[in-house]
């Protein structure tokens, strides 16, 4: 598969009992496929560690596309904050459900405070608020 940040080739790694892909010769960006990314994301979780060291290294390369394609899929990905409480901008593939993340994204993923369970309870009450102002637009 090739980068969709700087176009050069990803390199499998093993993690655990899931394979992600890092883009190792370049931006050192990681791809993970559907439901990848929650086996990682937060601090306690030890295979974060092993992926960390992976994709640590000298960046030998910036991303040159404003807008990603999927690796996977060739979809023009969307770009989004990855939770509420987290101001992190992700691109996820709305095809495959694939998820880019840039150099040091991961790191700063991780280092946010709470549970997945608490960034949800977050995420639901900002969600609840958009369609409250929506309801009551005074």
């Amino acid at each position: 598969m090739r980068c969709p940040a700087c176009d050069r080739s990803l390199t499998e790694h093993t993690i655990g009992e899931f394979q992600v892909d890092i883009c190792s010769s370049g931006c050192r960006g990681i791809w993970f496929d559907r439901f990848e990314l929650q086996k990682v994301d937060e601090a306690h979780e030890n295979l974060g560690e092993r992926l960390l060291e992976l994709a640590s290294g000298e960046v030998t390369a910036q991303p040159v596309n404003q807008r990603y394609s999927c690796p996977r899929c060739a979809m023009i990905m969307m770009r989004h904050q990855f939770q509420p409480s987290v101001r992190v901008e992700v691109d996820t593939c709305p095809k495959c459900a694939g998820v880019w993340l840039d150099h040091g994204e991961l790191t700063a993923i991780r280092g946010t405070e709470g549970t997945e369970a608490q960034r949800r309870a977050v995420a639901v009450k900002y969600i609840d608020g958009i369609f409250e102002k929506l309801r009551n637009p005074d």
